[in-house]
């Protein structure tokens, strides 16, 4: 191997990167001029100079994910990892994010210029908020913002969102199968939870007097806050070893580099228009078969994602703001970069939306929306990868389950309240170089499920089935992942709600492969809508069966 070579090698394991478009320039630099690129370490970034730069903010992201963790109360944060923390620039630019929840992640990047711009910040504040029309998903997806100082100035924001099984809503697990937003719990605008160092003793009162299990709000609130010391002590560090203007200089590095690889990655995809329209299963007070529809107009590495003809905000609770819906589609555009791509503002830079006021994917205040955040997101995943098929019908898959399966129950009786939130994994779509994945979570969410050892802990239940649904994914010359089937049995009296897709509507099939298997929800074996709620009693057993992925290809004929 050439001197070259070595170097080469060494760099792509050094930085975990692979040598791709709108890198091999920056490598090629440092290779040619290494000498050369080390003078200018002040003034200019160089391949490994900017990958260093790029994972130590990673890695700011990674050590906030491990403080929240193993300092959370809830087996929602602890155990199923249903939070997600990120690095803003002053202006509230994504930087950088751990590899946690996509949804969390798209649409804090979509909506946190908004939020810095409408308050004033000063070192040592945390602001707190859920209101999914000012800068949120749905109303259990609780955020914290802190604000990063350096030599007395603003230079960046360091924010964590986390999962709280218990917001104050009338049912448990407060994802209540709602036509208001008053019904999903407590509504947190953006508001000082410390200021200048010190808790805001009403704010905090307030919003554990709003949970019937103050004690656990109080420790996955407190871990939220620690994870963001921690992450405002590890920005500062790198700003002070960088300086202010260096570190300036490697965002501004990072963000133009990641645009050359998006909009390399986005030139690939022919030029051209394509609608696709798919639709939910029904919003759970009445109305079936919504219309989602989406319109990938590309030209020349810039895309625009137009929702004009979906259908307009409903009764039920699957509306979202536009953050969400912008979420599910940075997921899929950032699926057709390389994987070296930086999670930072410039990837999105040549992607722009449009969804019409007062639709489902933009809902007006105060629209319910605490299934929008899991469902529509992920149904929106399929809609703009429907579209992107006929552009690219070799590079996509089939449809994936196309659902979280939103499981909440708990106990409002005094003294033995409880709250439990989880989603469920199913079959993933097939493409054409392989079959999909059975029975993980896919798309919008990465959580992990609840352990049964940690379930029948903490909860009055028992878990009897937990298995692979054998034959639900679609066929064809690339088989969809099977699905999932989980059942419960109550120990105990409780109130359930179910949020659901994929009930109805299989997942959709892709070139020639047949539809996955959609789900099912029983209680007794019993069939239940794809959305309810039900009183339980001790005894009873819930099933709940979730869909496979779609399959790929002709069957019999080699991908």
């Amino acid at each position: 191997m050439t001197q070259n070579g070595l170097v080469q090698c060494f760099l792509s394991k050094l930085l975990g990167y692979y040598p791709g478009q709108g890198y091999s320039e920056l490598l090629q630099n440092a290779i040619m001029h290494p000498m050369k690129n080390r003078s200018k370490t002040k003034t200019a970034f160089d391949a490994i100079a900017l990958g260093l730069f790029a994972s130590r903010l990673e890695t700011v992201c990674d050590e906030m994910g491990a403080v929240l963790r193993n300092t959370a109360f809830s087996p929602n944060i602890r155990d199923r990892l249903d939070y997600s923390c990120a690095v803003f620039d002053a202006e509230g630019e994504l930087c950088a994010q751990a590899a946690h929840i996509p949804v969390h992640l798209g649409s804090m990047a979509f909506a946190m210029r908004d939020i810095v711009r409408i308050l004033d910040w000063v070192a040592g504040d945390q602001v707190i908020l859920n209101d999914p029309y000012l800068g949120g998903t749905h109303l259990p997806d609780v955020t914290l913002i802190a604000p990063v100082f350096h030599d007395e100035q603003l230079q960046g924001f360091v924010v964590n969102r986390a999962h709280h099984a218990d917001i104050g809503a009338d049912t448990p697990g407060s994802m209540p199968v709602s036509s208001s937003l008053e019904e999903e719990g407590m509504v947190i605008e953006p508001v000082h939870l410390v200021r200048e160092g010190q808790m805001q003793p009403a704010v905090w009162n307030g919003i554990l007097r709003a949970t019937r299990n103050p004690q656990v709000a109080e420790g996955d609130l407190s871990a939220q806050l620690s994870a963001n010391r921690a992450g405002v002590k590890r920005l500062q560090e790198l700003i002070a070893r960088q300086g202010a203007a260096g570190f300036q200089l490697g965002l501004d590095a990072l963000n133009a580099y990641g645009q050359r690889l998006a909009q390399a990655a986005l030139k690939k995809i022919p030029a051209g228009s394509y609608v696709f329209a798919d639709y939910l299963d029904d919003d759970g007070q009445g109305q079936e078969k919504i219309r989602l529809q989406v319109q990938v107009t590309v030209d020349q590495g810039r895309v625009e994602v137009d929702f004009t003809g979906t259908a307009d905000q409903v009764a039920g609770n699957v509306n979202c703001p536009l953050s969400v819906a912008a979420a599910g589609v940075y997921y899929v555009f950032r699926c057709l970069m390389p994987p070296q791509t930086p999670a930072c503002a410039g990837i999105f830079r040549n992607i722009s939306l449009r969804a019409p006021k007062g639709c489902l994917v933009n809902a007006r205040f105060p629209a319910a929306v605490a299934a929008g955040n899991v469902e529509t997101s992920t149904r929106v995943v399929d809609a703009v990868m429907g579209a992107l098929a006929q552009a690219m019908p070799v590079q996509m898959p089939a449809a994936s389950h196309g659902s979280m399966n939103n499981l909440a129950m708990g106990s409002t009786v005094p003294g033995s309240s409880w709250d439990y939130y989880e989603t469920m994994g199913g079959g993933m779509g097939a493409g054409r170089n392989g079959g999909g994945f059975s029975a993980v979570q896919t798309h919008m969410t990465n959580t992990l499920n609840t352990p049964v050892e940690v379930l029948e802990q903490q909860y009055p239940l028992r878990i009897r089935r937990y298995a692979i649904r054998c034959g639900s994914g679609g066929t064809g010359a690339r088989k969809g992942g099977d699905g999932l089937v989980r059942e419960f049995e109550f120990l105990a009296d409780a109130e359930i709600s179910i949020l659901t897709e994929r009930r109805v509507l299989a997942p959709w099939g892709l070139a020639g492969g047949t539809s996955g298997l959609p789900g099912k929800n029983l209680l007794n074996q019993n069939p239940l809508p794809p959305k309810c709620h039900r009183h339980v009693v001790a005894g009873n057993v819930l099933t709940i069966e979730t869909p496979g992925g779609g399959g790929w290809g002709n069957t019999g004929v080699d991908g």
